[in-house]
């Protein structure tokens, strides 16, 4: 098959008419694209050009050569220039899932820095179930997942972020805002507020009820944190979340302390699938993402 070289020659001696020219469009000698055309015909066992001292013409055969390999070459150049596009970030997509909360906090600050720091890059966000984030992820709909996820998830990479934890979220003048730190065992006597059964995060304070000896018997269930959290500023009860509704606070007159004997805490991770290489927007987008999520939310342990 011809090379890239051969072509190269042949196209700059067809476009300009004349081989000194295309040797300087090419930054090499005469000699050197003489010798790629004569190379190509040999390869190809005809004549392409017509040469006399004052013209050179295509054949018939290098006008259907022409036709037929220049739209490829040009082609092929298109495809360079995107891949060099891609690697240099001026172009690329990159497809971010984060359930409900942190989708709603943490995204749209992602958004606005990448468009600052990378603004040909394009992002498509999604907030969706965490089940539906580690499929997803896994079979390449999203480039990066945040969340919590099972230490036993097969075909994704996780990049911990930080260690997230069970708090109790009350109001600033509720008797257990001067404590470090509230044992399940106190929320006896408390109107609690918990995410419903479809939350991990209900399962986890189900747990720790259940560790300190205490029946659960919820106050109010629901199903999103930005929910619980306008309950508890309402003065409803308090709520059991995990550290990250910090993001959601927004000035609101909320206080939490961390929940101990047991304290359970839990990795918030970055993921991405274990089987596919991560594009050049993807390495730039995220520690990106990583830096966000450590700046919003605190890290109590």
């Amino acid at each position: 098959m011809p090379n890239l070289r051969q072509i190269k020659s042949f196209q700059a001696v067809v476009e300009l008419g004349n081989f000194s020219r295309a040797a300087e469009r090419l930054r090499t000698s005469q000699a050197g694209v003489s010798h790629a055309i004569h190379d190509l015909e040999a390869l190809l066992g005809t004549r392409l050009f017509d040469r006399t001292t004052r013209r050179v013409e295509l054949t018939e055969a290098g006008q259907i050569f022409a036709t037929i390999a220049l739209p490829g070459l040009a082609e092929i150049e298109r495809g360079v220039e995107s891949v060099r596009d891609l690697s240099q970030l001026r172009m690329g997509l990159v497809r971010v899932a984060a359930p409900p909360l942190l989708g709603a906090t943490v995204l749209p600050r992602l958004v606005q820095e990448v468009a600052k720091l990378h603004p040909d890059l394009k992002l498509r966000i999604e907030d969706v179930a965490t089940d539906l984030i580690v499929s997803r992820v896994r079979n390449g709909l999203y480039e990066l997942g945040i969340g919590t996820f099972n230490a036993d998830e097969e075909g994704i990479e996780r990049q911990q972020v930080l260690s997230d934890r069970l708090m109790l979220f009350m109001e600033p003048d509720h008797s257990f805002k001067s404590l470090e730190e509230v044992s399940w065992n106190t929320l006896h006597d408390q109107r609690v507020i918990t995410l419903t059964r479809e939350s991990n995060i209900r399962l986890l304070t189900e747990i720790g009820f259940e560790t300190a000896g205490l029946p659960l018997r919820p106050h109010l269930e629901v199903h999103q944190i930005h929910t619980a959290l306008s309950l508890v500023e309402s003065g409803a009860g308090v709520a059991v979340l995990p550290t990250y509704a910090f993001a959601a606070l927004n000035g609101r007159r909320i206080v939490a302390r961390p929940l101990t004997d047991p304290a359970i805490t839990r990795p918030v991770s970055i993921i991405t699938a274990r089987e596919r290489t991560a594009s050049p927007a993807t390495m730039a987008v995220r520690p990106l993402l990583r830096k966000i999520l450590r700046d919003m939310v605190p890290e109590i342990l």
